[in-house]
């Protein structure tokens, strides 16, 4: 199935499980989706079975968000309390659309308690409550953390799983590794038919030691204490001064407590000219990506950020960036750091999510099913893969996968044919009465819903238009508004094309940043500013979309 295809479903409200191999487009799909509902003003909860891959998606886990917590059992007195409480219901009710990522590592009976809770909070007997859920993500990857040695039960073992229907969107498209070689390898450890020629593959790119030729790769381990070790090690071997980045936050403590602690930038980053790094989050203007590495060359001379010169020889300046958790357009809780960590190791588990142009992994001590294939799938090509050595268990999947695997994909392409066969008309009215049965407008809001925030303060773009003339600094209005700086930036230039703001009461956010917007002024001479990507791409990257189009507000 094509992304198209899986967002046409998708927008029909029906439940959806949306799979496919690593590289198939499925965090790309599922923003897609978000921008639609979002623009639509449908209210949209984003979780993710854990932490860092919540954060990814700027949500939070499904167990903070459901209210379930820690909790591994739900009685009559736990469903009491939690009824009682105005805020979590509140946010239940709101919700019309649940996504829960990296559903692999969601244990059947959570994904029961959860649908509990929807029912009792939501009051409705109907699947979560009458949600519209979207679980995403591959078996075949890390499967739920156990104790004592338990059998593992996967997400679709839950009683609710056939209740809720959920439609298999099956993702066949391959956006990672080109190698077909390599997609040959994969393909035959996904599906259990792995022959010698595939081995011989794997051994023919284990290396007997590390030299100089393996100095810049990022190494993953499958221990975290492998990976502390080298790390501190390395970056005490350098002799440059260190430079230190404190994280800056905002917003209600427990959500910031997680959004630190699931953050791949530490609380604290330290590097040294010559450090080996690793991008954290995935650039808007297509920078960088999450799992893009590098090296650290210096620092700007005057706000002292990083430049990072990658492996194909682009340098970087590594400009602070925000994690959230947002509900709707409001953001609860931020967190603000360089988008860095230091790259010598990784764990097998953190790399879940990235893309790496070579890496050197360690699969000797492999010690559970979907390791090897998490870690192999998160390399390009055959080329860029280094292997210190694996074991009979980095080459397995789990065999109950493996068996599911086949029903998921037929039941994806008698998905696939029933809705190609609708005819067009007939599938717009569907997603067009979702839309409406959700409270959303099928004219796509020219800026989001606005809603007054904890402090009392009136929402909107009047609200911004307010700020920005008592002379306060994008960065600020975004932090007293508890919004990011994108959706301010839009509320501007809203005002502007209304008629309410004149480039005289912009002139103070041009500050410190005067010879970078004239530069972009240049630019937007000899190619137009109708088009920011025109002149992105002409300014060879170098400058952050938001400066970009806030040059343009000031170029009227």
């Amino acid at each position: 199935m094509t992304q198209l295809e899986a967002l046409n479903i998708l927008k029909t409200g029906a439940n959806v499980f949306l799979t496919g191999e690593p590289g198939s487009g499925k965090t790309y799909t599922i923003n897609l989706y978000l921008n639609y509902l979002r623009e639509r003003g449908v209210t949209v909860a984003v979780t993710a079975s854990t932490g860092i891959a919540a954060t990814h998606l700027n949500g939070m886990t499904i167990h903070s968000w459901s209210g379930l917590g820690v909790r591994q059992e739900l009685t009559d007195y736990d469903l009491d309390k939690l009824t009682q409480d105005e805020r979590l219901v509140k946010r239940l009710r709101q919700a019309r659309v649940l996504v829960i990522d990296e559903v692999s590592m969601l244990a059947a009976k959570t994904l029961d308690l959860v649908d509990r809770l929807c029912k009792e909070l939501r009051g409705s007997l109907e699947p979560f409550g009458g949600l519209q859920v979207i679980v995403v993500g591959d078996f075949f990857q890390l499967p739920p953390v156990t104790r004592g040695g338990e059998r593992a039960q996967f997400a679709y073992e839950a009683r609710v799983w056939p209740a809720a229907q959920f439609i298999i969107c099956y993702l066949s498209e391959q956006h990672r590794q080109e190698d077909s070689n390599f997609l040959a390898v994969l393909a035959a450890l996904r599906a259990g038919k792995w022959t010698e020629s595939h081995r011989a593959a794997l051994a023919a790119r284990v290396v007997a030691e590390t030299g100089s030729a393996h100095a810049g790769l990022t190494k993953l381990f499958p221990h975290n204490a492998d990976v502390d070790r080298l790390n501190h090690e390395e970056l005490a071997k350098l002799s440059a001064t260190p430079r230190h980045f404190a994280m800056k936050s905002s917003g209600a403590p427990g959500l910031v407590e997680g959004l630190k602690r699931n953050c791949l930038s530490p609380e604290t980053l330290s590097l040294k000219v010559g450090a080996k790094v690793m991008f954290t989050k995935n650039s808007v203007e297509r920078k960088f990506v999450n799992g893009t590495t590098g090296e650290v060359t210096g620092f700007q001379p005057m706000d002292h950020y990083p430049l990072v010169k990658t492996r194909q020889g682009k340098i970087i300046v590594a400009e602070p960036l925000e994690w959230t958790v947002q509900a709707g357009e409001r953001v609860l809780a931020r967190v603000t750091q360089v988008p860095l960590r230091l790259a010598w190791a990784i764990t097998v588990h953190k790399s879940q999510g990235m893309s790496l142009d070579a890496a050197l992994i360690d699969l000797k001590q492999a010690f559970e099913y979907g390791q090897g294939y998490v870690a192999l799938s998160r390399v390009r090509s055959l080329a860029g893969l280094h292997l210190l050595g694996f074991n009979e268990r980095a080459l397995e999947v789990h065999p109950e996968v493996k068996a599911r695997d086949g029903d998921f994909r037929g039941q994806s392409s008698e998905a696939r044919a029933t809705f190609g066969n609708l005819a067009p008309e007939r599938l717009k009215t569907m997603q067009d009465n979702f839309i409406v049965a959700s409270g959303g407008s099928l004219t796509p809001l020219r800026s989001p819903k606005f809603k007054a925030n904890s402090a009392g303060r009136a929402g909107g773009p009047e609200e911004t238009l307010r700020l920005v003339k008592e002379q306060k600094q994008i960065r600020e209005i975004a932090k007293e508004r508890k919004l990011t700086t994108g959706t301010i930036i839009k509320h501007l230039e809203d005002l502007r094309m209304a008629k309410k703001l004149k480039v005289s009461d912009l002139a103070h956010l041009a500050l410190g940043q005067e010879d970078l917007i004239a530069e972009i002024r240049r630019a937007f001479r000899r190619v137009g500013k109708d088009k920011l990507k025109t002149a992105f791409d002409h300014l060879k990257g170098e400058y952050p979309y938001d400066l970009i189009r806030l040059a343009r507000l000031l170029d009227f």
